[in-house]
């Protein structure tokens, strides 16, 4: 007895519980002796097996304590599952453990995890649904086992699969689902390489190992799920803050320059605001692309001057800005359309300092809105003087003039002489409010008047060359209108009284352009001659008479002389003074000495053919208006 306990106590080898039974028969021990040691050898046989028993099962449950332990500190997924897989292999004294997991895209089973695995080609196995062993767990969901797998017909064998496992020399498997409520996501296999049975409590062991697998996945999942979208909210607070700090700068300039104008600021003070926020250099321009101010900041190199965009490229970035609403990159500039409605005011081209963010382009563009208002309302202030200058110039057109002193008075307080030489300007065309608008700032910017007048648009300018300011109010507004512009001019006037028949004379050359065809065009009444007498509607013959003799015929009315006659008989002498003398009874010095005081009255070139003509039809014209002084 004390014997067997020993064996016990020292956990021997069941063989060796052979052995006191064996040295009682050889000592000659009686039947009932040796029936009693029988016994006694199988009842420790029975303590023993018990013994092993639990031993085996504290070591699962240690190893189940362990993997437990492994999936409260998850930390790398691969490592957890290389510690089931492993403790599978030892538990069960297997040659080789190993786990596939579902490829839900491709429908099938693919080789995760090995342990004790030598063949390359039985590692990158894949098992289609159903397909061997694995494939048939992962389909029905519960353990399979199998002594020999080669000879086993429950199996579809594909030359893949079977190929696999000869590489590897495996014969005996046993496979359990991993399992996540109803759903298969993988199996954990135990083999050998020789043929054996699995016993019911190693599937047992196997399945909740793979319980334990099944389980750190679903964790390893949702802790990346769980990370992503911790990062994820990370990130939108982040872009959360960045926008609210954005739109809190923008709101603090915006307010800044808001500010700024209502104490007064004009275009230039927003400029220096908007540098002085943002650093660089910005140039503000005009629908027509002129500028209308300039700022740089101080981290700006001193030496370096305004940088510029070519007039073209700004006129595209214009486009782009008004039609996608927010200012648009041209190399390193920004461009801001300043537009209010369909209206273009102009532009912001913005040299920065840094590449501009979110919020600093948001910047920009509230400036050019704060520009946009400042020159809408500039222009407001335009419209209401233009419209009292309008007033003047209509009622210095009118015919009969009054109160020539008021007019006169009421010019002055507007900073225009009217005793200064003025010409006046007739535009002709379909012409609408903006045509006026344009008129009224061109004609202020020059300290003269517009207004609109039965359908044309008559400018009072300062200066002495009718056809120069003809040409360039023709150029000028066409391109602003986009479209061609006619205009005729006459003058200069030197007083009140002489404006309204300037006026008239201009209208006259305006119609007579578009007669002869020069839409688009500009010129001075006197550039038309008797042309512009025979196409104006206005048939203005005293006008033409005056504007070709007036000189001559003044100083005749005068002196009581005889030039306008010595003139027309000149003219009919075809140009000889001899003849001229002759038809005239008088001396060739007599007739010279005339020619002489005509040149001083009328100019050097009034034998030039155009004028020559003109003089002619002028002299006929004042004939038939009555006799020549003289006659």
């Amino acid at each position: 007895m004390l014997e067997f306990l020993t064996l016990l106590a020292r956990e021997a080898a069941p063989v060796e519980f052979e052995r006191p039974l064996l040295a009682a028969r050889q000592a000659g021990a009686p039947p009932a002796e040796l029936a009693s040691l029988e016994e006694i050898k199988i009842a420790a046989l029975r303590v023993r097996e018990l013994l092993e028993r639990r031993r085996r099962r504290e070591e699962e449950l240690s190893a189940l304590y362990d993997t437990a332990g492994d999936l409260a500190g998850l930390r790398d997924l691969d490592a957890v599952l290389r510690a089931i897989v492993h403790r599978a292999r030892t538990l069960l004294g297997a040659d080789v453990s190993y786990l596939t997991l579902e490829d839900p895209e491709r429908g099938d089973t693919y080789m995760r995890i090995t342990d004790g695995s030598v063949a390359a080609s039985f590692q990158t196995l894949r098992l289609p649904a159903g397909a061997g062993l694995g494939g048939l767990v992962a389909v029905s969901g519960t353990p399979y086992v199998t002594a020999h797998y080669g000879k086993d017909p429950r199996f579809r064998h594909t030359a893949e699969i079977d190929s696999g496992v000869r590489d590897e020399g495996l014969v005996a498997i046993l496979g359990v689902p991993l399992l996540l409520g109803p759903a298969v996501i993988g199996v954990l296999f135990a083999a050998n390489r020789t043929e054996r049975p699995f016993a019911r409590e190693e599937v047992a062991l196997l399945g909740s190992l793979a319980a334990h697998a099944a389980v750190a996945i679903d964790t390893a999942r949702l802790l990346t799920e769980t990370q992503a979208a911790l990062a994820e909210l990370s990130e939108a607070n982040g872009v959360i803050q960045a926008h609210s700090a954005s739109v809190e700068r923008a709101a603090a300039a915006h307010d800044r320059m808001t500010a700024l104008v209502l104490r007064g600021g004009g275009v230039e003070d927003v400029a220096a605001d908007l540098v002085d926020v943002l650093g660089g250099a910005l140039i503000v321009l005009d629908a027509q692309g002129r500028t209308l101010a300039t700022a740089k900041s101080a981290s700006w190199p001193s030496s370096g001057g305004m940088p510029t965009l070519e007039t073209a490229e700004v006129a595209s970035a214009v486009a782009a800005s008004r039609a996608e609403g927010h200012s648009v990159a041209r190399g390193d500039a920004y461009v801001a359309a300043v537009a209010a409605g369909a209206d273009n005011l102009g532009a912001l081209v913005f040299h920065p300092s840094h590449r501009l963010e979110g919020a600093d382009q948001r910047i920009l563009e509230r400036a050019a809105q704060i520009t946009a208002l400042l020159l809408l309302f500039r222009r407001t202030v335009a419209e209401a003087e233009g419209q009292v200058r309008g007033e003047l110039l209509d009622d210095l057109i009118s015919v009969p003039l009054r109160d020539e002193e008021g007019l006169r008075s009421r010019a002055e307080r507007l900073g225009v002489s009217l005793d200064e030489p003025h010409v006046l300007v007739a535009v002709a065309g379909e012409l609408r409010q903006r045509a006026l608008s344009w008129a009224r700032t061109f004609a202020a910017a020059r300290g003269g008047l517009a207004a609109g007048r039965d359908g044309r648009i008559a400018l009072l300018l300062p200066g002495s060359d009718p056809a120069g300011c003809a040409r360039t109010v023709a150029k000028e507004m066409g391109r602003t209108l986009g479209r061609p512009v006619t205009a005729g001019a006459a003058g200069p006037s030197g007083s009140p009284a002489e404006v309204a028949s300037a006026f008239h004379e201009a209208d006259s050359c305006a119609t007579a352009l578009i007669a002869l065809g020069r839409t688009g065009d500009g010129a001075g009444h006197t550039e038309l001659g008797y042309v512009g007498l025979l196409l104006g509607d206005r048939r203005d013959v005293p006008a033409f008479v005056h504007a070709a003799a007036g000189p001559v015929i003044d100083y005749d009315a005068r002196r009581g002389t005889a030039l306008l006659r010595t003139l027309e008989a000149y003219f009919a002498a075809g140009g000889s003074l001899s003849r001229a003398a002759e038809s005239l009874h008088v001396h060739v010095n007599t007739v010279t000495q005339r020619l002489d005081r005509i040149s001083h009255l009328l100019g050097a070139d009034w034998q030039a053919p155009g004028r020559a003509l003109d003089l002619q039809l002028a002299l006929r014209l004042h004939r038939l208006r009555g006799p020549l002084s003289g006659d």
